[in-house]
């Protein structure tokens, strides 16, 4: 499995907000995390990407325990998310904004950077295709230079998506993709999500929509911290335990 978690907790002042859990992901696999408001689905991420510390447990990603890395360490293994609030430059462009995420793995020195030397430039017109390639993916090839801040609410959302891309990730993390969105946004942001497994991205995804369920092989349900159901999408929109939480029984039957 491509990313594990084993017995993990985090605590705010004696609180549970992870509580005991044991969740997987596999290669090529897009994966739904849903809950209530509070159910802890954002604390994971940051968990994962090494903004927060859990209180116990631990996270393995490809084999590798990442359980206290920096969140610069987890990106550079391979992890790459996107956030609620979309941190964009607002007065670049679409293109810029994607090729400023490339410099996660630099290829250049200062040197050959200063001296704008071949190799620089060579890399320069690479990081330039690529960043088209991946405008091509989330469907805002058309776009390239308008500055992002004039972007419609679901356009941001996924250029969000596409600097995440830019990292060069293996594994993605998507933190509400469709929060916001009409439903002309919407279809074309599952639409370009679901296009991410053909370039050999495994995702795992959070959630309020249940439309979301729509592109998932496998969905994972969380309460107080807790994982209170697994399966296929069809599997969790009958299961009671589901059905209870979202309509107000609690987390159990």
């Amino acid at each position: 499995m491509l990313l594990q978690t084993v017995g993990l907790c985090k605590r705010f002042g004696g609180l549970p907000a992870i509580n005991e859990l044991n969740m997987h992901v596999h290669k090529d696999e897009i994966v739904g995390l849903i809950g209530p408001n509070g159910a802890g689905k954002s604390t994971l991420f940051n968990l994962v990407t090494g903004v927060l510390m859990p209180t116990s447990g631990k996270i393995y990603y490809d084999g590798v325990d990442i359980t206290k890395k920096s969140p610069y360490a987890v990106a550079k293994l391979g992890i790459g998310r996107t956030f609620q609030l979309n941190p964009l430059f607002g007065d670049f462009t679409v293109l810029e904004n994607v090729k400023t995420s490339f410099y996660l793995h630099p290829h250049t020195s200062m040197i050959e950077i200063f001296f704008s030397t071949r190799r620089h430039r060579r890399n320069e017109a690479f990081i330039h295709e690529q960043a088209l390639e991946i405008l091509e993916v989330v469907g805002l090839q058309d776009v390239p230079n308008e500055l992002a801040k004039n972007l419609p609410h679901g356009y941001q959302k996924m250029l969000g998506v596409a600097r995440a891309l830019a990292t060069q990730p293996s594994m993605l993390l998507l933190d509400e993709p469709l929060g916001g969105m009409n439903p002309g946004e919407i279809d074309f942001s599952l639409k370009a999500i679901a296009s991410m497994r053909a370039q050999g991205k495994t995702v795992l995804i959070v959630e309020h929509n249940m439309q979301v369920l729509d592109i998932c092989d496998r969905v994972v349900v969380i309460s107080f911290g807790e994982q209170i159901s697994e399966g296929t999408p069809a599997e969790v929109r009958a299961d009671k335990n589901v059905i209870a939480t979202y309509l107000g029984g609690g987390k159990r039957c």
